[in-house]
């Protein structure tokens, strides 16, 4: 099974292509999600907050600069 990172301004299709890619691999590809995205879900995983907390994750790329906002919940996202 595999998650894998895409670049935010990644559209439908070159997000299909890169799923399409994936099962090609061999991989079981559960869900494509961005990168910003990942990176937000990765600073909440080892989090143990307590109440509801807003997060903004800013992605500093090479020519991109992307935003991702999340709620944790209890360390629930």
């Amino acid at each position: 099974d595999a998650v894998i990172t895409v670049p935010a301004y990644f559209n439908d299709s070159q997000r299909q292509a890169t799923k399409d890619a994936g099962a090609i691999a061999g991989l079981n590809v559960l869900r494509i999600i961005n990168e910003p995205t990942a990176a937000a879900l990765a600073y909440g995983l080892d989090k143990n907050l307590k109440g509801e907390r807003n997060v903004l994750i800013f992605d500093l790329g090479g020519g991109t600069f992307d935003v991702s906002i999340l709620t944790i919940d209890e360390g629930s996202l």
